[in-house]
């Protein structure tokens, strides 16, 4: 694992570097060899349309779960092994935030993720893990401080 004083900023020119398998969590159904594209609404932001589509190294289901919570829907969502059809960076909104570098190995694309397959069996997380998250979004939303970075 990179050590947090070793970090190399992962961008478009060096994406290559970073090995999958790689995962998206989402409310959606999806099937194999659908693909995820920007330009449509995001999972987090009522209104606002995603110029990236987000991913992760480490298996999404918390991605997954607060997606299905926000979209109103019941269930735990789904955990998607995903393709980069492209390049991708780090994503702005988690990298260098609470801690240096990329701790939650999480990138994002404007090229579209191609669905490889599905992650079954994944760790559900405490139902109050969520509620706690979705609680600290609302207060952020009410202070204006929900911004993305996209």
């Amino acid at each position: 694992m990179e050590d947090e004083k070793d970090f190399i900023p992962t961008t478009y020119e060096n994406s290559d570097r970073i090995t999958g398998p790689f995962y998206h969590g989402t409310a959606s159904v999806l099937d194999v060899g659908d693909l995820l594209v920007p330009g449509f609404s995001s999972n987090y932001q009522k209104g606002r349309i995603s110029n990236n589509i987000y991913f992760s190294t480490t298996v999404a289901g918390l991605a997954a779960e607060l997606a299905t919570a926000l979209a109103g829907k019941e269930g735990r969502g789904h955990v998607f092994i995903v393709e980069p059809t492209g390049p991708f960076e780090d994503d702005p909104n988690v990298t260098n935030k609470r801690f240096r570098g990329n701790p939650t190995k999480s990138y994002r694309s404007k090229s579209p993720l191609r669905i490889v397959g599905e992650v079954e069996a994944w760790q559900q997380s405490n139902p109050e893990v969520i509620s706690g998250m979705l609680d600290r979004l609302a207060k952020l939303r009410e202070q204006g401080l929900d911004v993305i970075e996209d």
